[in-house]
């Protein structure tokens, strides 16, 4: 009768731990907090990414010289525009490395209807995680925590689902 319990409990950890590594644990995990970091518009103005307290973000690093980054721009212009309305905002940040005219050219050229914002220094970059390669795309949650990070082009159908999860959610 006892190694038939043994045998019981060891069946139950092992169906536990299966179906929380099959969840990936996702209730429990901490999701990091954004960093506190700040934008330079095209425009030269700043704004705080503590502006967007509130809403579902996704903060976009690339560059002009990128074809993967352009390829993906029309992408995210249709999710903008689909998810906007529902609390979603959008900012893309070109690299430091990229030429401010070919940026602003670029922005007026697509007529891009979400934040464009200009890395000179590099620090914004820096603060998040020291992104080096473009795309990379972080998804903020409501409460300015970072959900998702994609490194290359995202699947489009999943980010919008993942969005469409955190949108319903209270912040």
């Amino acid at each position: 009768m006892k190694s038939l319990s043994k045998s019981l409990i060891a069946a139950v950890v092992l169906a536990v731990l299966a179906v929380g590594g099959y969840l990936g644990w996702s209730a429990l995990e901490q999701k990091p907090d954004a960093p506190n970091a700040s934008f330079s518009l095209l425009d030269g103005k700043t704004v705080d990414l503590s502006a967007y307290r509130g809403k579902v973000v996704l903060v976009n690093f690339w560059a002009t010289s990128c074809p993967t980054c352009v390829g993906e721009m029309p992408e995210l212009v249709k999710t903008y525009d689909q998810l906007n309305p529902k609390g979603f905002d959008l900012v893309a940040v070109a690299m430091s490395y990229d030429n401010p005219e070919f940026v602003r050219n670029f922005v007026q050229q697509r007529q891009l209807p979400f934040t464009v914002a200009f890395d000179a220094s590099g620090q914004t970059a820096k603060s998040f995680k020291d992104v080096r390669l473009t795309p990379t795309s972080f998804l903020i949650d409501k409460s300015g925590r970072i959900v998702k990070q994609y490194v290359g082009t995202p699947n489009f159908a999943e980010l919008h689902h993942i969005i469409d999860k955190l949108l319903a959610r209270q912040a």
